[in-house]
């Protein structure tokens, strides 16, 4: 992975197993999965400097967290099931958001902004994803 990834490379380099799957479907997804991997190169930069590693460890675990437990979720079925994996995805990009929030004196402005950008917009699909489901 290079240091830094704009969507349409990161995409051309997804697997075609996962672009196959139902879940890569939803730009929800797909987003979280990039800000996933974001989170990914932002953590080796955090974990250089000594009071971003317990950041990092945060950030990582949260970012991560919230595509898995879209695909954790759309696994096991739709409804209020999977709304309540989708809540507890949207309580991880919410985390996340305030991790790059806390990771601002580490990380180049422009990346910590573009990163609460991108994590305003996964909140904002998962509480509609969220809704609908628990509406079904």
């Amino acid at each position: 992975m290079t240091d830094f990834l704009n969507y349409d490379e990161w995409v051309a380099q997804v697997p075609a197993s996962i672009k196959r799957d139902g879940l890569w479907g939803m730009d929800t997804y797909r987003k979280a999965l990039f800000f996933s991997d974001l989170a990914w190169l932002d953590c080796n930069r955090l974990i250089q400097h000594e009071l971003g590693k317990p950041i990092a460890w945060q950030l990582i675990r949260s970012a991560g967290s919230i595509p898995a437990n879209m695909e954790e979720g759309f696994g096991r079925g739709f409804g209020k099931y999977y709304a309540r994996f989708l809540r507890i995805a949207l309580g991880s990009a919410r985390e996340s958001r305030g991790w790059y929030y806390r990771a601002r004196s580490v990380l180049a402005s422009d990346v910590v902004q573009h990163r609460i950008v991108l994590a305003d917009e996964l909140i904002a699909g998962l509480v509609t994803m969220a809704k609908q489901q628990a509406q079904r």
